[in-house]
């Protein structure tokens, strides 16, 4: 027998297994686990490297050192269970060799065992894809796509979107779309634009196809490494939706200043915006860009427009009528078959009843829009003047025809409040309205030049036509936006001047009203013209020009949802935003606006020197330095704030001078108590007599006349 000192015939590594065995005995007889990881190593080695066995010279290490481990287990119950050696063993011979994938624990599990774990059961792991539902969509897009392309069914695709859902996927629509035809030939791109111009409104939204543009911008890097001239593609299909009208000029802006100025999209945006959008003609040439292969030009529509309509006179099918004008599939030039149509009433009077049957229906199918109806009026109303030429009556039966559109109520009653202002329904007020336009064109032009507001002043009150001072304001914005940052700035300032001097709030808002109804035309002209509106419409807010409530009064003039309404939030978010003031001052960057703040410290200091003894003619010269007379109220706010403060009515001999002298108006007098008055609350808090004084400070201006006796 092999003695125990030379453990028989182990080898080292054995020995060492051994050794670990034995230190570690206790912790195998005692755990609690038969999944120890002590314990399975141990076992584990032991069976691997075959300690010991019942052969000469071996038995007796085999016997001490496998009694335990090796014929002993803990089952998965926890009871301990004796082991066969498993192979065709017996005395006298090695046995077989252990198989280490066995597990003898495993054939002991007993579901009815108290200790049973369903865990300790042998598991298969089964592999299950996630459902994306965005996964689903894009393949379903690209069949959808794809389909399109080959068959060119406009209509199957509407189908097939409305049936897919998933609405707010549908910017992903856009962008697919047209990537996928970035890498087509011509005839794909064409199809391309003419798809999202027919999907908008009925299956797309401007905000869907902005967002799906926004995302090509921001991927064209991307792109553009397999598609090299992707930028100046995606440049065309941007520029494209600006002129069918489902994407607003304001997008450039906007996305411009979303991306990095180096980046490609930020290149895309001036491609569209220099090469495309602000070139002669632009909105020909990108109809006719892609070849025109599936999309008739303008003179083809034109023609089918003028057809249907002959045909609708003879026959009076309205069925029909609206099947052609849908066939056509240009919802955005809808507001050419309103003008047509209505020329049409006015050249053959028998034919009107059948045209405002046409039109009430087509409105009510919203086949037409609302905005495009109106924009059809316009048009009309713009082009009297040479059709009067061939249709003597055309401005009365355009009254007529406009009237009966607003009872039946398929026309904004706006447009003829709007029409009435604009005075060219009537035939009397035409010529009038004719030369006062002409007059003050030339009167904008002259001070853009010379930058004289009094001189201005003067050629507007010689005109004596207050009832057309909305019309002004419309005209000077509008030739303002044409022009640099100078003339922006100088319009705002004179804007301020004109309000305090001959114009009243309801003309304000009356001028920006009108310029709002017709900032879609603008835009065709001025790319940003959204953006520059609200920018007038803050700053004419920052100076006092109209209030935050006018606004409102805007607001609610114009149709729901249109882009004038989208233009006035802007501007009521633009003046309530933190230090809204100093930014809007310096909106255009130039002239006046960054004056101001210097001119409120420059009148501080001219008075507080005028306070301290100083002469009171040098006070008034430094007042007409200034040269700013819009804002002489800030004069007499300070005057009289300074006045209550130092208890010395010194300063009103000041403001009764400047009235003498015609330097401060009693319009802006006026203003100027009226602004101490709104403020005194707050200013009761540091001077509590300010009430008293200003009482005795306004019956003092009535009683030299600085002040009207109507004042309160």
């Amino acid at each position: 027998m092999a003695s125990p000192k030379n453990e028989g015939f182990l080898t080292d590594q054995q020995r060492e297994v051994l050794k670990i065995a034995v230190q570690n005995a206790e912790v195998l007889s005692t755990s609690p686990s038969p999944r120890s990881p002590t314990s399975s190593l141990l076992l584990q080695e032991l069976y691997k490297n075959g300690g010991g066995g019942n052969g000469a010279g071996g038995g007796g290490g085999g016997k001490a050192v496998g009694a335990g481990p090796k014929h002993v287990r803990r089952c998965h119950s926890g009871k301990f269970v004796k082991v066969k050696k498993d192979g065709g063993g017996g005395k006298g011979t090695w046995g077989k060799m252990i198989d280490t994938d066995f597990d003898p624990c495993l054939d002991q599990i007993d579901p009815n065992d108290p200790n049973y774990d369903s865990g300790e059961e042998p598991y298969e792991l089964v592999g299950a894809t996630i459902c994306d539902p965005f996964d689903d969509y894009k393949k379903s897009v690209v069949n959808i796509i794809e389909e399109y392309f080959t068959n060119g069914s406009i209509e199957a695709v509407i189908s097939d979107l409305k049936d897919l859902g998933f609405g707010e996927y549908r910017n992903y629509f856009v962008k697919r779309l047209i990537s996928m035809a970035m890498d087509r030939r011509d005839k794909e791109k064409e199809m391309a634009s003419v798809l999202l111009s027919s999907l908008y409104s009925t299956v797309l939204s401007s905000v869907q196809i902005s967002q799906g543009l926004m995302m090509l911008l921001e991927s064209i890097d991307d792109l553009a490494l397999d598609i090299p001239d992707a930028p100046e593609m995606l440049a065309v299909f941007i520029s494209r939706a600006v002129v069918d009208d489902i994407l607003p000029p304001a997008f450039i802006g906007r996305a411009r200043k979303l991306l990095p100025e180096t980046s490609k999209g930020a290149e895309v945006l001036k491609i569209a915006e220099k090469s495309y959008l602000t070139a002669p003609h632009h909105a020909e040439l990108l109809e006719k860009r892609w070849g025109g292969t599936t999309r008739l030009t303008v003179e083809e529509v034109k023609k089918k427009i003028i057809d249907l309509l002959k045909e609708y006179a003879g026959n009076g099918d309205t069925t029909e009528a609206c099947r052609c004008i849908r066939e056509l599939g240009v919802p955005f030039f809808h507001h050419e078959v309103v003008k047509r149509a209505i020329t049409l009433a006015m050249e053959k009077p028998e034919s009107e009843a059948k045209v405002l049957k046409l039109l009430k229906e087509a409105n009510e199918e919203n086949l037409i829009s609302p905005s495009q109806v109106s924009k059809g009026f316009c048009r009309v109303q713009e082009s009297l003047d040479d059709l009067s030429l061939d249709i003597p009556s055309a401005k009365t039966a355009f009254n007529s025809l406009t009237k009966k559109a607003v009872s039946e109520k398929w026309l904004d009653p706006s447009f003829i409040s709007l029409a009435s202002a604009n005075g060219e329904v009537s035939d009397s007020e035409h010529a009038k309205l004719h030369r006062f336009k002409e007059e003050v064109v030339t009167i904008i032009h002259e001070y853009f030049s010379s930058d004289d507001i009094p001189e201005l002043i003067r050629s507007l009150e010689e005109l004596a036509l207050p009832e057309y001072n909305p019309i002004f304001i419309k005209k000077l914005i509008t030739l303002a936006m044409d022009r640099k940052n100078r003339e922006k700035e100088m319009a705002s300032a004179l804007l301020a001047a004109l309000s305090m001097e001959i114009f009243t709030t309801d003309d304000v808002v009356n001028g920006f009203t009108m310029l709002l109804e017709s900032a879609d035309d603008t835009a065709l002209d001025v790319l940003d013209a959204s953006d520059e509106l609200s920018l007038f419409l803050a700053r004419a807010v920052i100076d006092d020009v109209l209030a935050p409530l006018n606004l409102e009064e805007i607001s609610n003039k114009l149709p729901p949802k249109s882009s004038g309404t989208e233009t006035v939030t802007m501007a009521r978010t633009l003046a309530s935003a933190r230090h809204a003031g100093e930014r809007l001052l310096r909106c255009w960057g130039v002239n006046t606006g960054w004056q101001v703040e210097d001119a409120k410290d420059k009148i501080a200091k001219l008075l507080e020197e005028y306070e301290a003894g100083g002469d009171l003619g040098e006070a008034c010269r430094c007042i007409r330095d200034l040269g700013m007379p819009f804002f002489n109220h800030e004069v007499v706010k300070k005057a009289l704030v300074m006045a209550m403060e130092k208890k010395n009515d010194k300063m009103l001999d000041l403001l009764s001078e400047c009235f003498s002298e015609g330097l401060i108006t009693i319009n802006q007098l006026t203003k100027g108590f009226m602004r101490v008055r709104d403020g005194m609350d707050d200013l009761a808090l540091d001077i509590p007599v300010a009430r008293e004084k200003y009482g005795s400070y306004v019956t003092r201006a009535k009683e030299d006349g600085w002040l009207l006796a109507s004042f309160a």
